[in-house]
């Protein structure tokens, strides 16, 4: 993923509100939302070269999603960080054990964010500090950077977030994803990658011939543990694909 907006509410009828949007090359094979045979209650996209994912729920309100954080110069890393997502969610190990194993390991990835929930827990880990934080109730959002840090598309994605807050649904959900205005070259970050390419990433849905969105997922939980999951995917230049809804 390359930008996740949320609301954390513990206690409220649906604790967890998600929308995210997954930013990669078309060329890179992937499969879209589904349930995973040899992973039961595993609901998630599938990265086919890697074999991991980028956002998915599995057994016992687990929920699990990741960013990368933008670091054009450094080497190629030795594994795929969508493990880490797959990992968690097809196992059974507490988030405090898991983020240890995590924080051992970490030199092996590319930098990234990473954040875990179970159905009263909700976990944030950046790569970069490695540290492992319990995130607090309230809207947030991660995009290339750490938690909040304030670039203009998480900004704008989390203010269209807030404004449907009062009856979320996924068509709304997916509808704030679709903003493919970019900022202003004033209110870029530099992260290394020169202005054309900050310009064009600064977009909450991102489209081009080569790279772009390639999914938009809306995710609701409920209290009683119920969970609405809807995927929608797009092709180059951001033609849409199709859509999946999962009620589980």
């Amino acid at each position: 993923m390359c930008l996740i907006v949320f609301a954390w509410r513990p206690g409220h009828a649906q604790p967890l509100v998600v929308a995210a949007n997954r930013d990669e090359f078309y060329a890179r094979p992937s499969k879209p939302l589904a349930h995973w045979a040899e992973s039961p209650q595993v609901y998630a996209g599938r990265d086919l070269e890697a074999s991991g994912t980028w956002l998915g729920i599995g057994p016992n309100g687990r929920f699990a999603a990741l960013t990368n954080i933008r670091e054009p110069h450094k080497p190629p890393a030795r594994r795929s960080r969508g493990e880490l997502v797959s990992d968690f969610l097809s196992g059974d190990i507490s988030i405090g054990e898991y983020f240890k194993n995590v924080g051992q390991r970490s030199v092996d990835y590319a930098g990234f964010n990473l954040l875990l929930g179970t159905a009263d827990q909700l976990w944030h880990f950046n790569s970069r500090d490695v540290t492992a934080q319990p995130v607090e109730p309230g809207l947030h959002g991660i995009s290339n950077a750490g938690l909040d840090t304030p670039w203009p598309k998480l900004l704008k994605a989390r203010a269209a977030l807030n404004e449907v807050l009062v009856d979320p649904q996924p068509q709304a959900l997916l509808a704030l994803l679709k903003d493919s205005q970019t900022a202003p070259f004033s209110e870029l970050p530099d992260t290394g990658v020169g202005l054309a390419t900050e310009s064009l990433l600064s977009s909450v849905f991102i489209a081009s011939p080569t790279y772009g969105t390639r999914a938009s997922t809306a995710l609701i939980v409920n209290a009683d543990g119920s969970r609405v999951m809807v995927e929608r995917s797009f092709g180059p230049s951001g033609a849409r694909l199709g859509e999946v809804t999962l009620t589980v």
